[in-house]
């Protein structure tokens, strides 16, 4: 995978691991614990329209807004969400080290914390409030599974993610950086202005926004990732107002006076 835009996978190390163990032969016992562990760690993806468990023809979707992590998430309910104007159409069940989502078939609010949404006066919009951990073995299983049941032609992403400032490189101390601020990275084929600067070299972004910006450079679809920031690691007011700029964004703007008219 490129490395000018994202680093999404960090390469597992057996460095440390003395000869006998590492020559030691899987036995049945252990192979059938693997199963069942991967097994378990298969994330699904449930769709309203697709709840009589027949096949559907994939979604027409011109804008799709990835929120990632709980500040990103609380943003869109704060400015964008608004009950009248959007429905649950989506969630995803999956279960790891850091998350345990309900295993009910139903799509509730309650019962994940990876929901999506549709915009009901524009069925094409389409949006995801992602605030639990994806870990790194699931996040092609997530990839595959969101962006398999849309049309890729016509589309636009808009990824909203938070990171810790002591992550960001700079030359000047990170002392004297007035956080929480925002940095976009975008796609080849993503050509609207941007919100904030874009993210210096030799910074990356990881985990599932590096991935859905990947995702979204392999398949040439216009993408633009926007990353606050934030010396706050937990749920924080003044991280959630960090993402106000993209309001004025072309994607945002319009939803935002969808929530304020009502």
């Amino acid at each position: 995978m490129a490395t000018f835009f994202g680093e999404v996978v960090v390469a597992p190390s057996r460095a440390g691991l003395d000869e006998e163990e590492e020559a030691r032969e899987e036995t049945p016992e252990d192979r059938e614990i693997r199963r069942e562990i991967e097994k378990k760690r298969e994330i699904d993806v449930l769709w309203t329209w697709q709840a009589g468990g027949c096949a559907e023809e994939p979604l027409v979707c011109s804008r799709f807004i990835v929120a990632i992590g709980r500040n990103a998430a609380a943003f869109l309910s704060s400015f964008i969400l608004d009950s009248v104007c959007w429905e649950v159409v989506g969630v995803v069940k999956l279960w790891n080290e850091w998350c345990r989502t309900s295993s009910t078939t139903n799509v509730l609010p309650t019962d994940s914390f990876c929901l999506f949404y549709r915009l009901i006066s524009d069925p094409t919009v389409l949006l995801c409030q992602c605030s639990c951990y994806v870990a790194e073995d699931q996040q092609f299983q997530w990839l595959e599974k969101v962006f398999g049941s849309m049309q890729k032609k016509g589309l636009q992403v808009t990824i909203l993610s938070t990171c810790p400032v002591a992550d960001y490189k700079t030359q000047e101390s990170t002392l004297t950086l007035v956080s929480p601020f925002l940095k976009a990275l975008k796609t080849k084929e993503f050509q609207e202005p941007v919100c904030c600067p874009l993210l210096e070299q030799p910074n990356i972004v990881r985990d599932l926004p590096a991935a859905v910006l990947s995702y979204c450079q392999v398949w040439q679809i216009p993408a633009v990732l926007y990353q606050c920031y934030t010396d706050v690691i937990k749920l924080d007011t003044v991280t959630i107002e960090a993402f106000k700029p993209l309001l004025s964004s072309k994607v945002l703007k319009s939803l935002a006076k969808v929530k304020f008219h009502v």
